[in-house]
């Protein structure tokens, strides 16, 4: 297990950050990876919050477990599957301060792209053809496998269907449930479900189920707007710190 306080002063919020979202809060658990990444290489820190994903999963799907449109996961659930395998490959290809690159470039474009919908402007074009819910998929499979970070190609097809709240809710809950498992091959081929990765993840997931629940209690009773907002901005600005380090 790992014993640096300054990763777990890092990891605990960054899980709770992971829990609201799982919870409702859609886009938040996304600083979580950019945030552990100034303790241990991104990799490793995928690892340890895999696992962590796959459990509060468990939590939003039974929340939620009604809500769900079938027709968004068969259109883009084989092209995840595919973008989580190009992923593998770059993971297993690259430098670790490529991928904290790459990380830090998906965050950047994340928290841009977060903050642009927040202002009302529309995120999409109201009819995507149906096809194209693959290729969203396969750049939702590969940010999800780089970066934890699957949601932005994932809402921009989606959100133009104009969803209900419990229904868009319900359906990603659903959607990365099946991506984290699809994920699990590709990390244990990267040798990363070690002793000390399983052990850390363990630790920390007390904090990860109760903050799935609080998520899931509070999506239905506050606004999150300021909160949001201020999560992008940091979010833009720890991409920025990562690609700067990763680059260098």
């Amino acid at each position: 297990m790992l014993s640096d306080p300054i990763f777990y002063l890092l990891a605990v919020p960054a899980v709770i950050l992971l829990g609201l979202a799982k919870g409702g809060f859609s886009g938040m658990g996304a600083l979580s990876l950019p945030m552990l990444l100034f303790a241990v290489d991104p990799v490793q820190a995928a690892a340890i919050l895999l696992p962590i994903l796959m459990v509060q999963d468990v939590v939003s799907v039974w929340a939620f477990r009604r809500s769900i449109d079938w027709s968004v996961i068969r259109a883009m659930l084989p092209g995840a599957a595919l973008g989580i395998g190009v992923g593998y490959f770059y993971a297993a290809s690259v430098s670790p301060a490529a991928v904290m690159a790459a990380v830090g470039a998906i965050s950047i474009l994340f928290g841009a792209y977060r903050l642009w919908v927040e202002r009302g402007d529309p995120p999409a074009p109201r009819h995507l053809p149906g096809w194209s819910g693959q290729a969203f998929g396969v750049a939702s499979g590969f940010t999800s496998q780089i970066a934890h970070a699957g949601a932005p190609p994932f809402q921009f097809w989606v959100l133009p269907r104009q969803l209900t709240r419990d229904m868009l809710v319900g359906t990603s809950a659903f959607f990365f449930f099946a991506v984290n498992w699809l994920k699990v091959p590709a990390y244990a081929a990267l040798g990363q479900f070690t002793r000390e990765n399983m052990l850390t993840a363990a630790v920390l997931m007390p904090v990860a189920i109760a903050s799935t629940f609080a998520g899931v209690w509070l999506v239905r009773r506050v606004s999150a707007a300021r909160f949001y907002t201020a999560i992008y901005v940091l979010m833009i600005a720890v991409g920025a710190k990562l690609v700067w380090d990763g680059v260098l």
